[in-house]
């Protein structure tokens, strides 16, 4: 027998259980959740971005055609508009005695979080959009 080995025996020495390969997996899943906690947080806001600024799109369209300054329906704009983004229409409201103000909701899907039950499945975008106050048609 080597010298080293006898050296271990007496000194209590225990033979290597493969704890820090244990160890070593069990962060590394840790940080695989940790980095798909992480990219779902940042394509939940990056969605919400994306609903708001289609919403006041979809609004701003859909106010231009009720005033008439372009042809078409105002929620058909809408819709058309939100398509383009991405996004689906999920309400669309003429408002005031003219109904030259447009109240819009879009709403934009979440691909990487679709399997979470609601609301998490999409981001909303509420938008309103009329003629500014004080001025004609």
């Amino acid at each position: 027998m080597s010298r080293a080995l006898i050296g271990c025996r007496a000194a209590g020495c225990r033979k290597e259980l493969g704890a820090g390969t244990v160890l070593a997996a069990g962060i590394a899943i840790l940080l695989c959740l940790l980095l798909a906690a992480v990219a779902m947080a940042v394509q939940a806001g990056a969605a919400s971005s994306r609903a708001a600024k289609t919403a006041d799109l979809a609004a701003l369209a859909a106010a231009d055609a009720a005033r008439g300054l372009i042809s078409g329906e105002p929620c058909l704009r809408a819709a058309e508009v939100a398509r383009k983004h991405g996004a689906a229409l999920q309400d669309c409201r003429r408002i005031g005695p003219s109904g030259h103000i447009v109240d819009v909701d879009v709403a934009v899907p979440l691909r990487l979080l679709g399997w979470l039950d609601s609301p998490w499945r999409e981001a909303k975008g509420v938008s309103r959009a009329g003629r500014p106050p004080g001025r004609g048609p």
